[in-house]
């Protein structure tokens, strides 16, 4: 660059290059403008106080009403601005999304190819590089855990399409299941604060270094653990609660939980022996490391698959969750009247699939978390059988398929696991209680949120100096 003249890199000027990478920089709230009847009142306030934020996240537990109240939110950001809202659901969502806004009287209609169909527009998250940030006024993420995963490609697309876009709304059960920097994605979605910005505030590496997990990883190693500063615990927690709301039952916020009484979750274990020793040992041992594990699940396909048959067998219902290919294609061949739903069908089938089973003309599901454990109601069923992995959220979000609000019957879950997974099972417990003191920090904080400044646009337009 010389004197006045801005050098222009793939013809964007350096400065337009950075007012696109900055976020906006005011919350732009108002007062809703329609609360429906049939919100219950939790949800009238939630709904109210995201209105009254602009940019916002609701981290309500499963069965609460995410969907109804997302909804609402949309609508009303419609009413204010009389342009389009894009919700986004993950892929076994969509459509029950949009039967939820029949439903409720809320038009919206559903799009696959980017064409804006309706004020409120819905759309899978693998379908959102066919829209253009500029015909949308508001977004939802639903589900938004899926913005965890810093260096995904799909946090990355998500954060960058919703940066200029004033009035934003996550939702999820599950914002932050194994670390609580992960809530950093989220902040930086909404335009709050960077999540390097965040780290740097109140965390601090054992490295003492600003390297996240992703350079680690590429060298092969585990990479530095992020810890609280000290006496930035309760700042922290604070600084959340100035934009989320975290609700686990309506009695978290002063309401009745007498509508929202859960029936009993019953958990119970099944542990398969290995019947050969692993290659390369002259007796059966225990799985030590993610390695063994691996293996072990591997040598025992048939004896876990053969033990969650025989649990599903004579029940009119059930959902069996699997993590392999070969897992599936085995459970389908010996559970009688049991469908598969994998990743190489179809969107179109997929639902059809789920809409079946829902309607009762399924026995059995067979499916994997990563594809249908987030977003779908399933409380028609009250059995599952599960084979653990180190995913808690996926444990949780699978479970909650069927343990959910509405949810009339005792819900069963079978666990079959193998005698060297005895880790597995321990570390989902560690994230479990993780993710309970996260509620317990965001809850016990809601009402005495501390605002910090977060500006992160520049209040002068930059020149350039002449010596470039």
């Amino acid at each position: 660059m010389r004197g006045s003249t801005v050098e222009k890199i793939n013809n964007v000027s350096y400065v337009d290059f950075l007012k696109n990478k900055s976020q906006l920089k005011n919350q732009n709230g108002f007062y809703p403008i329609n609360m429906p009847s049939f919100l219950f009142d939790f949800q009238k306030d939630m709904v109210e106080w995201a209105c009254l934020m602009g940019r916002s996240a609701m981290f309500a537990d499963c069965g609460l009403g995410k969907t109804a109240m997302q909804l609402v939110w949309a609508d009303n950001v419609v009413h204010k601005t009389n342009k389009p809202v894009l919700i986004l659901t993950p892929l076994a969502v969509s459509y029950q999304t949009v039967n939820e806004g029949e439903k409720f009287g809320i038009e919206c209609r559903r799009s696959d190819d980017g064409k804006i169909k309706s004020k409120i527009v819905v759309t899978n998250y693998e379908r959102l590089h066919l829209f253009s940030r500029h015909d949308f006024e508001g977004v939802v993420c639903d589900e938004s855990g899926i913005l965890k995963h810093f260096t995904g490609a799909t946090q990355k697309a998500v954060t960058n399409f919703m940066r200029k876009i004033p009035y934003r709304l996550l939702g999820t059960a599950t914002a932050a299941p194994n670390d609580y920097t992960e809530l950093g994605t989220s902040s930086e979605a909404l335009g709050i604060m960077g999540y390097m910005d965040m780290l740097n505030r109140f965390f601090r590496n054992t490295q003492n270094s600003s390297d996240t997990k992703r350079h680690w990883i590429r060298t092969g190693n585990r990479g530095p653990q992020w810890r609280f500063k000290k006496h930035a615990e309760n700042p922290f927690w604070r600084w959340v609660c100035s934009w989320s709301r975290a609700i686990r039952k309506p009695s978290d916020i002063g309401y009745s939980d007498d509508e929202f009484i859960l029936p009993p979750l019953v958990e119970k274990e099944t542990i398969i022996e290995a019947s050969r020793p692993m290659k390369g040992k002259l007796f059966i041992e225990p799985a030590r490391n993610l390695r063994e594990q691996r293996e072990e699940r591997k040598m025992t396909i048939t004896e876990r698959c053969e033990a969650a048959a025989e649990k599903v067998n004579g029940n009119h219902c059930a959902v069996v969750w699997c993590h392999l290919n070969d897992e599936g294609d085995l459970l389908q061949k010996i559970i009688p009247d049991s469908i598969q739903v994998s990743g190489k069908d179809p969107e179109g089938k997929r639902e059809d699939i789920y809409k079946n089973f829902i309607n009762g003309d399924i026995r059995v599901l067979v499916t994997k978390p990563k594809i249908a454990g987030f977003g779908l109601n399933l409380q028609h069923c009250s059995h599952m059988t599960t084979f653990p992995s180190h995913s808690w959220e996926q444990y949780y979000q699978s479970t909650r398929r069927l343990w959910r609000f509405g949810q009339k019957n005792t819900v069963t879950v079978d666990i079959i696991t193998t005698a060297g997974e005895h880790a597995v099972l321990s570390n989902l417990q560690r994230k479990a209680k993780s993710a309970e003191k996260m509620f317990d920090n965001l809850i016990a904080n809601m009402n005495n949120s501390k605002s910090i400044s977060t500006l992160n646009m520049p209040q002068k337009t930059m020149e350039v100096p002449a010596w470039l």
